[in-house]
């Protein structure tokens, strides 16, 4: 029971004055006109006005986790563009900064429950956060917000024209000294910016409401069934592409009290690689937020990249295909709104004559209940077989340079004294919004493969997301695996990994992770019971 529920029992009506004594004096003894009866009857509800309100303040304090039956939220963004030097990320080469499109970006979104927990989504246009920086922030923002580890996810859109971070892709780049201090500089200031700006976030928590909807892009091609030199000639000829994909663009918006939009929160799965220069752009989701923001002036439009290891934006390499790939995705999210707008006004009572299968489109875009429930396991990922001292050796004289810097770097390791671990700790959250979202978020470069198994498993409302915490690298599925390929294959050393491959069973313990965390925050896969 809320506190705004929360009345006096008996209150005042006229009838009360029918009584014998009025008051503190008897009736016999007091002559009441008409303005008389007007000011005691005033005075009488004012003191039950006060026992009323007393009453409320007494049942808020002794109860505060029912005291406000609805959402906070509040949202934070910084620009992170480099004001110096730093090579952009991706690409295995050395690309310095020539110029930008337009800045880079940082967001936050924080969100408080009606029992008090909270949960932090961070948004990002970074390549990747490498594990040491998203570990040290997270332990930054436990001392400095009391936030646990399954009250924080860190996403990075895996943008290729942003900016380098300290050990991600390390051994990617040539060595140069300079370089590697301004990337340390850099990462330095980058973990306090997160920091900051979740502190801003959580400073604007105020009373909101949560929807959810779910609009299309098709842009997104399944790179390994579809080979990039032919897809001009395919799409003319209209020819069916080949391989999965996950088209949907699914929306979240957050929306204050008074009606303003804060934030829209959405997702694609698609490598944002449709430009490889050397200019600062947020690539196609760079675009989509400017187009989205300029639509809704004042919201912050987040993206989160959901599982596209396998997924290109192609054709690509121009200007105008990213901004045109971006104006696709900005659409997908209107359309939801539209479609969100109309379910908002079916569940109100204001329009009732609506087909029957329109109306069940519509009433699938709804609000979210406050209530929140976040979980967090390292799952260990094994491999195949941990990297040895003779392969490593006779990696140093690979005709490519990543094999070679790898090798010496591991080898230097291994005569540190240290020992490699058979298996590496993946990060995996699960948080619960109300009973209408279940938001699933893995480490690293997922394939398409876990976002359909998930959803499948889960059912409507189940959110994927790749691209989070930490950048481990491609995280093939069963399938996958098996094809081989680039996601697949023996290519872990480009992550700086002490193997070339998983274990086959790497989304077996994937999938295990996820069960248990959705059971433990109280959401069952089909066949599970609650």
């Amino acid at each position: 029971m809320s506190a705004s529920r929360v009345h006096g029992p008996d209150a005042p009506t006229p009838s009360r004055w029918n009584s014998p004594h009025v008051g503190a004096y008897g009736a016999s003894h007091v002559s009441v006109g008409p303005w008389s009866l007007k000011f005691l009857w005033s005075l009488e509800l004012g003191v039950w006005s006060f026992r009323a309100v007393a009453l409320a303040v007494v049942f808020a304090l002794a109860h505060p986790g029912l005291a406000a039956d609805t959402w906070k939220a509040g949202v934070a963004k910084a620009v992170i563009t480099p004001e110096k030097p730093v090579w952009l990320a991706g690409y295995g080469s050395k690309r310095a900064p020539e110029g930008k499109l337009h800045d880079l970006w940082m967001k936050a979104l924080a969100l408080e429950d009606a029992h008090g927990r909270r949960a932090v989504l961070v948004t990002s246009d970074f390549q990747g956060i490498p594990k040491a920086m998203c570990d040290r922030t997270c332990e930054k923002l436990r001392r400095r917000f009391g936030l646990a580890r399954d009250q924080v996810m860190l996403t990075y859109s895996h943008n290729h024209c942003g900016p380098r971070l300290t050990e991600d892709l390390h051994d990617y780049y040539p060595v140069e000294a300079e370089q590697e201090a301004l990337v340390d500089e850099y990462t330095a200031l980058m973990e306090a910016k997160i920091v900051e700006t979740v502190g801003a976030a959580l400073a604007k928590l105020a009373p909101a409401s949560l929807r959810i909807g779910e609009g299309r892009a098709t842009f997104a091609v399944n790179r390994r069934n579809n080979k990039e030199a032919e897809m001009a000639d395919l799409l003319s000829k209209g020819a069916p592409l080949k391989g999965p994909v996950d088209h949907a663009v699914p929306v979240m918006t957050v929306t204050a009290s008074n009606g303003r939009l804060l934030a829209i929160l959405f997702g694609y799965a698609c490598h944002p690689t449709t430009l490889s220069f050397t200019q600062w752009c947020g690539d196609y989701p760079g675009f989509a937020q400017i187009a989205l923001e300029k639509n809704h002036p004042g919201a912050a439009a987040m993206f989160i990249n959901t599982c596209g290891g396998d997924q290109n934006p192609l054709p690509r390499r121009r200007v105008e295909l990213c901004e045109r790939y971006g104006q696709m995705l900005a659409e997908g999210v209107e359309n939801a709104l539209k479609q969100m707008d109309v379910g908002q006004t079916l569940l109100s009572g204001q329009e009732s004559r609506r087909n029957g299968s329109a109306r069940q489109e519509c009433l699938a875009y709804k609000p979210v209940s406050p209530s929140l429930r976040t979980a967090f396991e390292f799952a260990a990922l094994a491999y195949e077989k941990v990297v040895t001292r003779e392969e490593l050796q006779a990696e140093l004289q690979h005709k490519h340079a990543i094999h070679a810097r790898w090798a010496a770097r591991m080898l230097k390791k291994l005569d540190a004294g240290e020992k490699f671990a058979a298996s590496y700790p993946y990060p995996v959250h699960a948080w619960r919004l109300g009973g209408e979202l279940l938001f699933i978020g893995m480490g690293g470069e997922t394939v398409v493969d876990y976002a359909l198994r998930f959803k499948k498993e889960f059912g409507p409302g189940t959110w994927v997301c790749g691209y989070a915490d930490d950048l481990v690298a491609y995280i093939p599925s069963r399938r996958v695996w098996e094809e081989g390929g680039y996601e697949g294959g023996p290519h872990l050393y480009e992550y700086g990994r002490p193997a070339f491959r998983w274990a086959g069973d790497v989304e077996e313990r994937i999938v295990e992770c996820v069960r248990r965390l959705v059971k433990k925050i109280g959401r069952a896969s089909s066949g599970e019971k609650q």
